[in-house]
């Protein structure tokens, strides 16, 4: 009878196949147990920049200065799909459902932009997007929130941008997920810049996006100051980029046609 040999080539295969399909097995299960629980953080994720984009939580907080959660106040918003051509809503879609990134990926949802248009570098657009509200007493608008995304200097800016109930002043602007070089175009993470935001006008006399970070700011109470906004020092890709994304989503092309649609509204 041979010897076994526990050193030999077959026994050394046989282990490493073993532990292979052990190893696949546990993160296999792992990944099947940790979905609900992945689903459930991210959804809290994107609660919590909805509502720091919107002025409503503060930044690294879990609640507002009175105590309440992130599901209590994300209750007040309410979220639309619109349809970005006619800047409709759109009742019969689930705007819960929609992933307007993804939709963008796909030419049956989306529509090409030309290099004239696509000032955000963003490619395609998606047709259909969603926005978030929160309603006055009276049920007028008193925050809307919108996804906005356009390239910065290594990669894609993705984030909300909030606006007052005006539907012309900026609430907040807020980046949840980037690729900007820390300490320079990451600086858009910092409270003390995104601080400039509110109170800075979107749109001009002729309602243009004019939204310009800036090197130099104009006098402060002229006419100018109130689009602008200190370019990120050292960042000058990134603070274009920031610039254009405003500009697009709050073009035409972008959320401009549903804004005019809900200035309308009685």
């Amino acid at each position: 009878m041979a010897e076994f040999n526990k050193d030999g080539l077959r026994n050394v295969f046989l282990v490493a196949i073993g532990v292979c399909l052990v190893c696949s097995i546990v993160v296999s299960t792992a990944a099947v147990v940790l979905k609900p629980q992945q689903l459930v953080n991210q959804e809290l994720d994107r609660k919590k920049n909805i509502l720091r984009a919107a002025g409503v939580l503060p930044a690294r907080a879990d609640t507002d200065a009175q105590g309440r959660g992130v599901d209590e106040l994300f209750a007040d918003f309410a979220g639309y799909a619109v349809d970005l051509d006619s800047g409709e809503i759109l009742d019969d879609v689930d705007a819960a459902a929609l992933d307007p990134i993804k939709a963008a990926k796909k030419p049956e949802l989306s529509r090409a932009l030309s290099k004239s248009e696509d000032v955000a570098v963003i490619g395609r657009r998606e047709n259909v997007s969603q926005v978030y509200i929160r309603r006055d007493a009276a049920g007028g608008v008193d925050k809307l929130v919108i996804p906005v995304r356009g390239y910065g200097l290594w990669g894609t800016l993705f984030g909300y941008l909030a606006v007052e109930g005006d539907l012309s002043t900026v609430a907040g602007l807020g980046f949840y997920s980037h690729k900007e070089t820390p300490g320079l175009g990451g600086e858009v993470d910092n409270p003390a810049w995104r601080a400039q935001w509110p109170g800075v006008s979107l749109f001009n006399d002729q309602g243009q996006p004019a939204v310009r970070l800036v090197k130099t700011r104009s006098a402060p109470g002229s006419a100018a100051a109130r689009y602008e906004v200190d370019a990120l020092a050292g960042a000058t890709l990134t603070s274009r980029g920031v610039t254009n994304l405003v500009k697009f989503w709050t073009s035409d092309l972008g959320f401009g046609v549903f804004f005019e649609e809900l200035k309308a509204a009685p």
